[in-house]
């Protein structure tokens, strides 16, 4: 519990750093009517306190401006992709419409207490990065190596899932099929996958420090959100209720998360 002492300052300047920052993203959403805007804030949150903590770490300083290296570019990465994708060029995800019109007259307040609530997601995610910003060893090892390599791969993975998937869709002769292009042909969410593995480099940089334990909370806890809570289960709802009978048969010839050789 010693590093969770160290970085406790951190750890509260996030939350409430994060819960102003979503406090004015909620004010965006009062005014634009889209509440889509609060993906941004947790992904620029998160990867604003990898930077953080590699400012206060007291690791080595190579291991620490990888951190936040790899942090900040990921998030740098996903915020001009969410606002590209989903923000500037399209109506307000059909999640936050449903609740929208599930809280009717009251969803401004909902929406309050669902945006600034986020801020506790900020600090968890926060949680992996913690051991490498202060791992003592001061060489470059093969974990280090192998976490640049998994970073690279995840990165990689996910802007190729990405763009795939935006040049179908772009492609007017496409609409209402599935996109089986190349990623896509050997996994139904390629993306979410990448976005996924990429928090296994965290864990790499962490192997042998003090408090490990907390870089695997990044792994565990994206899994959950992805595959079981507000990701995967809502696209594939979407996808059915859109393309009925020809996602179905993606769904029975496709694998969902890992991409798999056909």
């Amino acid at each position: 519990m010693e590093i969770l002492t160290h970085f406790s300052p951190m750890l509260l300047n996030g939350l409430i750093g994060s819960f102003l920052f979503f406090t004015l993203l909620w004010t965006v959403q009062v005014i634009r009517k889209d509440a889509g805007v609060v993906d941004i804030g947790w992904t620029a949150g998160v990867g604003a306190m990898a930077i953080y903590a590699a400012i206060i770490g007291e690791g080595w300083l190579p291991r620490r401006i990888l951190i936040g290296g790899m942090g900040g570019i990921w998030s740098l990465r996903l915020v001009v992709y969410i606002l590209k994708d989903r923000i500037l060029c399209e109506k307000e995800d059909s999640r936050y419409q449903r609740l929208r019109a599930y809280w009717g007259d009251k969803a401004n307040s909902w929406f309050f207490i669902f945006f600034t609530s986020q801020s506790l997601l900020v600090v968890l995610f926060a949680l992996p990065f913690l051991p490498g910003a202060n791992k003592a060893q001061e060489s470059l090892s093969i974990f280090d190596v192998l976490a640049v390599a998994t970073w690279l791969l995840a990165m990689g993975g996910e802007w190729l899932a990405d763009y795939q998937l935006a040049r179908f869709r772009n492609n007017p002769a496409n609409a209402g099929k599935v996109c089986r292009d190349g990623l896509w042909n050997h996994s139904r969410h390629p993306n979410y996958f990448f976005e996924w593995l990429h928090w296994f480099a965290y864990a790499f940089v962490a192997i042998g420090a003090t408090g490990f334990w907390l870089a695997p909370v990044g792994i565990v806890a994206m899994y959950v959100f992805l595959v079981k809570l507000t990701g995967i289960p809502h696209v594939e709802r979407e996808s059915l209720a859109k393309r009925g009978e020809a996602y179905r048969q993606y769904q029975e010839s496709t694998p969902i998360f890992i991409p798999w050789p056909k």
